[in-house]
Formats: structure tokens, C-alpha cells, sequence
């Protein structure tokens, strides 16, 4: 499932507001669930299974038992690293103006 606004190649658009939902398997995998906005009751935008390395980008982030939340603070991209058998994703903030 994912409903994000593509970027550009193996990149998606994220919401200013957005929330990341990391999920850690004990075998040491994440599931990232991605939300529009921590405050409204939408589903969610878009599932991903794969590892969030590093959040270039203004954020808030918030530990929970089952793993973390990532509270953006301004426009940002997710952006795909293809690893070894797994996926790596990264968050980077945008400039509006840009057209990104």
C-alpha cells in the first residue's frame, strides 16, 4: 500500500505534519507506517518494510515499546537506498520552492 505523491525515482513526498510509525521485529526488521497528520483519524498514506536509517529534516521523535514515532516539522521526502536484501529509507527535508 502506497498512496504517497512520487518525487522524482525512489523518492515520495511526505506531508509537513507527517507521522512515521517504525515498527522493530525482534528478528530486526521495521515496518514503516506513514500518516498524513499525527492529529487527524485518516488511514494511513502508505506502508513500506524496510529500515528508516536517518531523518535529515526537522522532526520530534517519540520511543514507544514496539519501536518509534517520527513527528515531522517541515516539507520532506522519503527517499529509497537500496541495500543488501534489505531496503533503507531515509527522510530529507525539500525546499518548497524548488518544485520538489
Amino acid at each position: 500500500m502506497n498512496k504517497l505523491a512520487p518525487a522524482g525515482e525512489e523518492r515520495w513526498k511526505l506531508a509537513v505534519h507527517a507521522h512515521v510509525i517504525v515498527y522493530e521485529a525482534e528478528d530486526g526488521g521495521e515496518l514503516l507506517t506513514i500518516y498524513d497528520c499525527g492529529a487527524s483519524q485518516a488511514p494511513p498514506r502508505a506502508q513500506v518494510v524496510g529500515h528508516l536509517v536517518r531523518v535529515d529534516a526537522a522532526h520530534e521523535q517519540e520511543h514507544q515499546p514496539t519501536g518509534y514515532i517520527v513527528k515531522l516539522r517541515e516539507r520532506a521526502e522519503l527517499v529509497r537506498q537500496a541495500g543488501e536484501g534489505v531496503d533503507h529509507y531515509v527522510i530529507r527535508a525539500t525546499d518548497a520552492d524548488a518544485g520538489s
